[in-house]
Formats: C-alpha cells, sequence, structure tokens
C-alpha cells in the first residue's frame, strides 16, 4: 500500500477526551506549547487499499497566545495544518523512540530494537506527521506486532517478562497472559497506539482505520503463507496509561452528584477498549510525574487490555461517534 511522501508540522492544543475535567487536563498537559484551539475541519480522506497517496486531513487552526497579548510579539493568526498518514521508514526513528520512551514505564529494555521493529513492519502500520514539512517529525504511531512471529527479539522477550511480572499480583489474570503469550501468541496482536498529548481528536477514526484495514489486507496480500497467517489475529494486547483516583472504592459509594470519576483516560479510544476488554488490570506507575492541581486526587497508572479481534468492528463505530459526537459540543461544555 505506496504512500505518498507528506509533511509534518507542530500538532496544535486539542482536547484528548471530552468531558470538561478531561478538557482541563489536555490544556494542562499541553501547557508548555502554544495554545492553540481549532476552529474547523475542511477535508478529511481516508487511504484506500490501492491508493497511491497517504490519507491527509487540513485542519484551520486559530493561534491564541496565553493571556490578553503577548509578551514577545505574537500575534493571533490562521494556521492550517495538513496531517498526513505515512508508512514507517528509517528515518522515523527518532520520532518513534520518543513516542515509546515511557512505553514499559522506567524498565530498561532494547527500545531501539522495538522502534526498529514497528519500522521494519511497512505493510502493517502507520506513523502521522504534517504535510509538506521538512522537519520529518513523527506525532503519532499505530501499528500490530505479532508476538510469536517476533517472539526471539530482546525487545519482545523482555516486554512480555514485563507484563507476566504486572499480572502475577492479580488472581486468574496471570494464566490467561501467559497463554496470550506462549502457546496462543501466532494469534495475538501487540497493539501500539502512542501520540502526543495534542494530536487532534479528529484524525483518530482515521488512524485506527488504516491500522486495521492494513491488518486485514495483510492476511491476503503478504507474499507468504507464514507471513499472511501472522496477520490473523484472534486478540489484541494492549497496554496503556490512565489516572486512576486515589480513593476509588469511596467514590463508588459517593452520590453521583458528589463522585468524581474514578478513572480518566488520557486517550478517548481507551475507555471504548477497557469496555470491550476480555480482561484487564491496572498497576502503579513508578515515573509519577508532577500532576496538574485538577488531578490532585488521581495518580498515574499502567493499564494493560486484551480485546478479542472480533470486537473490533464495534471499536470502530463508536471511536467515530465518540468524536463526532465529542466534536459537536461546545466548547467549555
Amino acid at each position: 500500500m505506496p504512500r505518498k511522501p507528506r509533511r509534518k508540522q507542530r500538532p496544535k492544543s486539542w482536547p484528548v477526551t471530552f468531558s470538561p475535567f478531561a478538557r482541563a487536563l489536555a490544556r494542562m498537559a499541553s501547557v508548555s506549547k502554544p495554545n492553540r484551539r481549532s476552529k474547523s475541519i475542511e477535508s478529511s480522506e481516508k487511504p484506500t487499499r490501492s491508493s497511491t497517496s497517504n490519507g491527509s486531513s487540513k485542519h484551520t487552526l486559530e493561534e491564541r497566545p496565553e493571556g490578553s497579548e503577548s509578551s514577545d510579539g505574537e500575534f493571533d493568526g490562521v494556521v492550517q495544518a495538513d496531517f498526513a498518514f505515512f508508512d514507517p521508514k528509517p528515518n522515523d526513528f527518532h520520532g518513534v523512540k520518543t513516542l515509546l520512551q515511557t512505553y514499559l514505564d522506567v524498565e530498561e529494555w532494547d527500545l531501539s530494537g522495538f522502534a526498529d521493529l514497528i519500522l521494519e513492519q511497512t505493510t502493517v502500520g502507520t506513523v502521522v506527521k504534517v504535510e509538506d514539512d521538512e522537519d520529518e517529525g513523527v506525532f503519532a504511531l499505530a501499528t500490530a506486532l505479532n508476538l510469536w512471529r517476533y517472539r526471539e527479539q530482546r525487545c519482545i522477550m523482555k516486554l512480555k517478562e514485563f507484563l507476566l511480572l504486572k499480572a502475577s499480583q492479580e488472581k486468574g489474570v496471570g494464566d490467561q497472559l501467559r497463554l496470550l503469550l506462549g502457546e496462543r501468541a501466532h494469534n495475538v496482536g501487540l497493539l501500539v497506539s502512542q501520540r502526543v498529548v495534542n494530536l487532534p481528536p479528529q484524525l483518530l477514526p482515521h488512524l485506527y482505520d488504516s491500522l486495521f484495514n492494513e491488518v486485514s489486507w495483510a492476511t491476503e496480500d503478504e507474499p507468504t503463507e507464514d507471513l499472511r497467517n501472522s496477520f490473523q489475529f484472534k486478540h489484541y494486547i494492549i497496554l496503556s496509561k490512565i489516572y486512576k483516583h486515589k480513593n476509588a472504592e469511596q467514590q463508588k459509594r459517593k452520590r453521583s452528584d458528589d463522585r468524581e470519576e474514578e478513572i480518566v483516560y488520557v486517550k478517548p479510544e481507551d475507555e471504548i477498549f477497557h469496555e470491550l476488554s476480555s480482561w484487564s488490570f491496572c498497576f502503579p506507575l513508578r515515573t509519577q510525574q508532577p500532576a496538574p492541581h485538577e488531578l490532585k486526587n488521581y495518580r498515574s497508572m499502567g493499564l494493560i487490555m486484551t480485546v478479542e479481534a472480533d470486537k473490533i468492528p464495534t471499536f470502530r463505530q463508536q471511536l467515530a461517534s465518540l468524536i463526532n459526537e465529542g466534536w459537536r459540543q461546545p466548547e467549555g461544555v
């Protein structure tokens, strides 16, 4: 599925989820970046199997410096960013590695080797950049790696060890995970989706559509039977991060109007994956970055989920609905 080279630019500060609380979280998470708000989407194209160019979305964005006036002479203006999808390539190494920096918390592992696996699998996997920018920066990636195919890679062996260690403290989960990482690994995909915090959420349905379409096409188009079979996924394992309330059990007992959210999903799609998952568990992260005031009652947690492949069509529909409904909400709602 060849794609036409495109460019990249700085993503703007868009909310990653749609509740008032999560909107505040998104603004706090991007505090070091220019404060910009999207005004409209001009167009969007989905990549197709026979297309020679990649999907792109044009966004007209309004520059808004913090405060009423900018001390360095910055002025309000309109910036158009054309985000586009690309096949991974070697030049994306540093950008992909940066996005994956805390993928296994503070674990020492072969992160460079993991980035190389993602970049070498060009038929299934997408990176997001901005069209025609010379910088070649990567702002998002999505891929699915067969855990049996790459079982002898050092990075995958360490990743399995990490997952099993975290699952060992969860009753009933460790054995299920061990099966998926071992004898059933032929049909298990590690779904990796990382991005900058303020990537426009309108790109998410297209990003996941691109990924799952490529998985489907690879089962027919790969040159060998072994490769075609390696994309016949029955399960996906997902490793992500959330914010969980420090007093989650107490929150459950409170009246709904006094209750804070038990979980804040940094990525909106994780809430859907979580609801569709066969099983999941959380574990404390060793990297506890300073949290904004809105998260004073929360702590950063790792989240491991398993989602059956036959739930993916439902996921895609629900994600599209979530993004469309969220975008129609007035600002501040």
